[in-house]
C-alpha cells in the first residue's frame, strides 16, 4: 500500500525508492535469520514481543495517515506537476529520503516480516554449507521477487492515477488501504496470540 500510495503521489519510480526501503530492510532481516534470529528469539521473548508491539504501532500509524490524507480534486494536475515541473534538487533528495526510510522503516515493523524471517527463513539455510553464499543468494532472490512485485503496482497505480481526481474514489481508496493495514495487524496478533 505504501507504494501504491506514493506511486499516486509522485510516480511509479520514485515510488520504487521506497521499495528500495522494503529491499533494505529485507537484508537486515535475512542477515538476522542467518545469524540465528529464531534462537534470539525463543531466548528473548519479552524482548521480541516488545519489538512486535513496536511494529504493530507503527503500522497502525501509517495506516492512520494513509485514511486522512488529505484528498485533492486536481490530483492528475498536482501528479503531472510532481513528474514534470520544475524539480529541485533539494525537494527531490528530500522527498527521495522520506520515501526510502518509510519503507525501510515499514518493512523493519512489519510484524510479520519478523515471522518469516525470523521463523520460517532460518529453516532454509543449510549449516554445512557456506553461509555467506547462501546469504547473498537468498537476499537477490528475495529483492529481485520483491522489486517486480512492487514494480507492478507502481507502475499499476500511476496508471489508474486519473481516477484519484475524483474525491470520492480517492477517500474511498484510502480508507480501504489503511484499512488493509489495520487487517493485517489484526490478523498478525490473531495468529499470534490466540
Amino acid at each position: 500500500m505504501l507504494v501504491i500510495a506514493s506511486s499516486l503521489r509522485n510516480g511509479a519510480c520514485m515510488a520504487l525508492i521506497a521499495g528500495l526501503g522494503i529491499c533494505a530492510a529485507n537484508v537486515v532481516w535475512i542477515s538476522l535469520a542467518a545469524a540465528g534470529a529464531g534462537t534470539l528469539a525463543s531466548q528473548f521473548p519479552t524482548a521480541f514481543f516488545i519489538l512486535k508491539l513496536i511494529g504493530l504501532g507503527f503500522v497502525l500509524w501509517l495506516a492512520f495517515s494513509m485514511a486522512v490524507q488529505p484528498v485533492s480534486t486536481h490530483f492528475e494536475e498536482d501528479v503531472a506537476e510532481v513528474l514534470s515541473g520544475p524539480r529541485r534538487q533539494i525537494g527531490q533528495l528530500k522527498r527521495a529520503g522520506g520515501l526510502f526510510l518509510k519503507g525501510f522503516g515499514l518493512q523493519l515493523a512489519n510484524p510479520n516480516a519478523l515471522v518469516f524471517f525470523g521463523g520460517l527463513l532460518p529453516a532454509f539455510f543449510d549449516v554445512s554449507s557456506p553461509i555467506v553464499v547462501q546469504v547473498v543468494v537468498m537476499i537477490i532472490t528475495v529483492t529481485a521477487t520483491e522489486l517486480f512485485g512492487l514494480t507492478v503496482y507502481a507502475f499499476a497505480a500511476q496508471l489508474l492515477s486519473h481516477k484519484f481526481s475524483e474525491p470520492r474514489f480517492a477517500r474511498i481508496f484510502y480508507v480501504c488501504a489503511a484499512l488493509l493495514m489495520v487487517g493485517s495487524v489484526a490478523w498478525a496478533l490473531i495468529t499470534q496470540y490466540l
